[in-house]
């Protein structure tokens, strides 16, 4: 059937279409016609003549083998033809498939979008009619530990001028209890300003020695230099830092700083407390932050001394960007990069309470990744002049083209 056969048909078909049943009705024959079109094309280049060519080659065609074939149209009875000698191996749907590609997307589409397979099997059989077991959402699924292992290990940029490290904990049951584990998260930006995200890790806990293997890793993966890294509050960590990269500075992550305070404050005084540690954080100087720190032990270190303490003794590292003008501040400061990714992968997590085991956590985040970074087609903001000025900076670590 050719195009022009194939729209007559889609156009007297279309008249009689009313209802959404009729619409899949129509879906499902044209993705028949079209399948077995292809199918006959695809014979006819093996054997090398026409279906009613005559021809004196030994090798003829032998009838058909009918198979159900599922996927978003449901499921559809396809006749896939046969050749004498059996050597007609089909590219479009291979011997043994009984399901079209996009099926097998729209499982790891939904997958990472926090489904369990149970809520996937319901989806398809209420939208599609398909008969999906959980034990097929589970085998489609495990093919992308496969891909999920080289993107893992795949080669990276000798140098990214930032990386944001963050962790985030999921619930995993193992052994009949469910236990907290930390999957680390590893964002650069690249040259160009591009978010990207480096790798994924999992483990019990989130500690200093912990990032020193993920460092490592990334040190092994071609990342030879980093000029600035945002990271959490935590201890050790820029201890481990500098034992891999000892050129790069550390910017411990202001909301971080800010969330870890409010903790210790009462409702009615978070709003308050919150605009007095943002006069520290947006000072225009180190020399100015340092005055606003002091004012605000001043006014609250009777009631939550924790607070100046902390600040206090994580200054070295939250004054990094009182190194840098304004451009290069407003990229370090700016935390919507790494939020951002944050908020992706906790909306797939939300609907897994509890994972089943380390790689099922894995595969949905790294699936939630994979969707977001899709979207990751323009640079951070005000990238263009801060890369101006991380030249000169860092003069001799990183080039313009």
């Amino acid at each position: 059937m050719n195009e022009k056969e194939l729209a007559k048909m889609a156009n007297e078909f279309a008249k009689n279409i009313k209802t959404t049943d009729d619409l899949t009705s129509f879906t499902s024959m044209l993705t028949k016609q079209v399948i077995e079109a292809a199918l006959g094309a695809e014979m006819e280049e093996h054997l090398g003549y026409s279906k009613n060519q005559q021809t004196h080659k030994t090798n003829t065609r032998n009838g058909y083998t009918k198979k159900i074939l599922k996927g978003s149209h449901g499921e559809v009875e396809i006749a896939t033809p046969r050749d004498r000698k059996g050597t007609f191996d089909p590219k479009l749907v291979k011997k043994r498939q009984n399901r079209l590609t996009q099926f097998d997307e729209q499982i790891t589409y939904l997958y990472g979008k926090g489904m369990t397979t149970r809520d996937i099997t319901d989806t398809f059989e209420e939208l599609y009619g398909a008969q999906v077991s959980p034990t097929l959402v589970s085998k489609v699924t495990q093919a992308v530990l496969l891909e999920l292992e080289q993107w893992q290990s795949r080669p990276l940029d000798d140098v990214y001028p930032i990386i944001y490290l963050d962790c985030i904990h999921v619930s995993i049951r193992h052994e009949g209890r469910v236990h907290k584990k930390a999957i680390y998260v590893a964002l650069g930006i690249t040259m160009e300003g591009h978010k990207e995200v480096l790798g994924l890790w999992i483990s019990k806990n989130e500690g200093a020695k912990f990032w020193l293997s993920v460092l490592t890793d990334l040190q092994n993966r071609g990342l030879q230099d980093v000029l600035i890294f945002c990271v959490d509050g935590l201890s050790g960590f820029p201890e481990a830092i500098e034992a891999v990269y000892p050129k790069a500075k550390v910017q411990l992550c202001v909301v971080h700083m800010v969330r870890n305070s409010v903790k210790f404050v009462g409702s009615k005084h978070q709003k308050e407390v919150c605009s007095d540690l943002r006069t520290i954080y947006s000072s225009v100087s180190e020399k100015q932050a340092s005055k606003e720190l002091e004012n605000f032990k001043q006014k609250w270190n009777d009631k939550y001394p924790a607070i100046y303490q902390s600040w206090f003794n994580n200054w070295k590292n939250l004054i990094t960007i009182f190194e840098y003008p304004t451009d290069i501040r407003k990229v370090i400061y700016t935390t919507n990069a790494i939020e951002s990714l944050n908020s992706v992968i906790r909306k797939a997590i939300k609907n897994r309470r509890v994972f089943p085991h380390d790689e099922s956590a894995l595969k949905t985040i790294f699936l939630a990744v994979e969707h977001a970074s899709k979207k990751w087609t323009m640079p951070i903001r005000n990238w263009k002049p801060a890369l101006n000025r991380f030249v000169i900076e860092f003069e001799g670590r990183i080039k313009i083209a």
